[in-house]
């Protein structure tokens, strides 16, 4: 009985529960959308890991994020190369330098110095071989295509950094990053535009790779265990790309900044979901009333209600689907960085959903002990 009673207030009362359908879609969207936004922003402080195939990362012990590592001797190759399972040894440079548009873009940038060769495991996502290959020609550059206005720059043309000539040879997609505009060169290229990098033999990072049998963790365990003052250190891709983000998420103030936002969100979301789905069963009080009037239990009202919150919640759901489905196109389209994984939206409904309950119930608790017959006058 409870079902269908449920159902035809609904249908029959469809305008007064429409705010509260929509009130639902409107705080699922803002809790997504936020959610998602703060995943992509995030994550794309690792994205030097995540777009690479290496298995693990050997830097400066100590660091951070990986976009704050430190030079390391390459010298410390002999040790990875005496190690007969690790199957690809390759170095990676970070650096910064000036840039010097050629219709007049400036902004400072991080140099990424990669090996060029075709089967090089870094940035392997979104430097595909044949672009690896223009980038061994000395003095050439790849960009993302998303900072190209930014550097008022397109390929074939020429730019300058740190004073010295580049040519722009190709776009990827994929490496916006946060805390500045990414220009790929290879690593002979990354040396002579910046002097700190040109000064020694000295990486960033070394990327390797195990072979199919070669106990991984193993060889990571003793080569982080050396005799001495270690040298270096060796991550696992996603502890250094967990890592970097729980950096960036936890210490810099912009990251907290983005936390508060998104709770600040959830908190708007829920009150405006419940205010509204209070009114809605409020406004159904006189029905409800009726009801105990012809011995419908208080039981039986709860489960009304429950049933009426759940449909008003997957219907706004629903809704809020479509519109965060669109706001994820759209970021896609220009770029960006929104990452909508399916435990954001379960996170997202779950909290909907239990708000649009408690609401309901909450506006019912006047019915518990009052006289149905003073409601109804």
């Amino acid at each position: 009985m409870s079902v269908s009673i449920a159902r035809k207030t609904l249908v029959h009362e469809w305008r007064r529960f429409l705010p509260a359908i929509v009130a639902v879609g409107f705080s699922g969207v803002l809790m997504i959308v936020q959610g998602a936004l703060l995943l992509g922003i995030i994550g794309s402080n690792a994205l030097y890991v995540t777009q690479s195939s290496a298995q693990y990362w050997v830097g400066f012990p100590g660091t951070q994020s990986v976009d704050l590592g430190r030079p390391i001797s390459a010298s410390i190759a002999t040790s990875l190369y005496m190690e007969p399972n690790i199957s690809h040894v390759e170095r990676f440079l970070l650096g910064s330098g000036d840039w010097r548009g050629a219709r007049g873009g400036g902004t400072s940038i991080n140099i990424v110095g990669i090996d060029a060769r075709p089967r090089s495991i870094g940035l392997s996502t979104v430097v595909p071989p044949a672009m690896r290959n223009l980038l061994q020609q000395p003095g050439t550059a790849l960009v993302d295509a998303t900072d190209r206005h930014k550097l008022a720059i397109d390929v074939g043309d020429t730019a300058e950094v740190n004073g010295r000539r580049i040519h722009i040879v190709g776009l990827i997609e994929g490496l916006r990053g946060l805390g500045g505009v990414n220009v790929v060169t290879s690593i002979e290229t990354a040396r002579t535009l910046d002097n700190a990098l040109g000064a020694t033999d000295d990486v960033t990072y070394f990327l390797y790779t195990v072979t199919k049998f070669g106990p991984a963790e193993a060889i990571r365990e003793r080569l982080n265990n050396p005799a001495g003052i270690p040298r270096f250190h060796v991550w696992s891709a996603p502890e250094l790309a967990g890592m970097s983000i729980r950096y960036w998420l936890l210490e810099s103030g912009a990251g907290i900044a983005f936390i508060f936002a998104t709770i600040i969100a959830m908190l708007v979301g829920a009150l405006v979901t419940s205010q509204t789905l209070m009114a809605a069963v409020a406004g159904s009080i006189p029905q409800y009333a009726t009801l105990r009037a012809l011995g419908v239990s208080f039981k039986g009202l709860r489960a009304i209600v429950i049933e009426q919150a759940a449909w008003v919640g997957v219907l706004g759901l629903l809704v809020g689907a479509v519109f965060s489905t669109a706001a994820a196109l759209i970021a896609r389209i220009y770029s960006v960085p929104f990452e909508l994984r399916t435990s954001i939206v379960l996170a997202a409904s779950t909290v909907v959903l239990t708000v649009a309950f408690a609401a309901g119930l909450f506006a019912l608790r006047r019915l518990q002990h009052a006289d149905p017959a003073t409601l109804l006058r």
